[in-house]
């Protein structure tokens, strides 16, 4: 299970949501149960300080963390495509999400649990960013009613089919046949993640 809550806080306040979401918290009440969640998204845009208790959390829970980089909504441009020194500011988030990816990463070191949100609506952006975070799991959400488009994906999968999550939920679930719409996503984005080196 992902908890999409894109959390994000003072380290404080960041390491009693990053508990709340997995395993629990001690309290002065005894000990109160966690969500047990598998992921999560946070929202590193209040700095490093307030991603360090997650990514400390994931490294104790063997959970994986899901940090926003390039989203999906059309306003994501008035602050994340911002020049930040001759970069834009989604790639200095990149570099800092890949920057905690060592460690989180996996026993063969081809992937991390260090993932980034990485919208589907502005696909230009995807080889970029496999670039800068070349071991990062991907979750691409904007597929389908934001207009997203699943062939277009095929870069976000460059270290192979476990490279990335396509989330896709109005564009299926108002479909006539909510089946059919899955597995036509399924098909589309199992032949985009082929290439000579998906080996993952």
């Amino acid at each position: 299970m992902i908890a999409d809550g894109k959390r994000g806080d003072v380290p404080v306040s960041a390491k009693a949501y990053a508990e709340a979401l997995t395993d629990g918290i001690d309290s002065p009440f005894g000990r109160i149960p966690g969500l047990g969640a598998d992921a999560f998204t946070v929202n590193p845009f209040t700095g490093r300080d307030s991603i360090e208790p997650f990514v400390a959390r994931a490294e104790s829970s063997g959970c994986g963390v899901f940090a926003l980089v390039r989203t999906s909504n059309p306003g994501a441009a008035d602050i994340q495509d911002l020049d930040a020194g001759g970069s834009p500011v989604f790639e200095h988030v990149a570099a800092m999400v890949d920057g905690f990816g060592e460690r989180l990463e996996s026993a063969d070191g081809l992937l991390t649990g260090m993932g980034a949100v990485a919208g589907a609506t502005e696909p230009g952006h995807l080889g970029r960013l496999r670039d800068l975070m070349p071991r990062s799991i991907f979750l691409i959400p904007g597929v389908g009613a934001q207009g997203g488009r699943p062939e277009d994906l095929g870069p976000a999968f460059r270290p192979g089919r476990a490279g990335a999550i396509v989330t896709a939920s109005r564009s299926i679930a108002n479909d006539p046949d909510p089946p059919a719409a899955a597995e036509r996503l399924r098909e589309t984005l199992w032949q985009v993640s082929e290439g000579p080196d998906q080996n993952i």
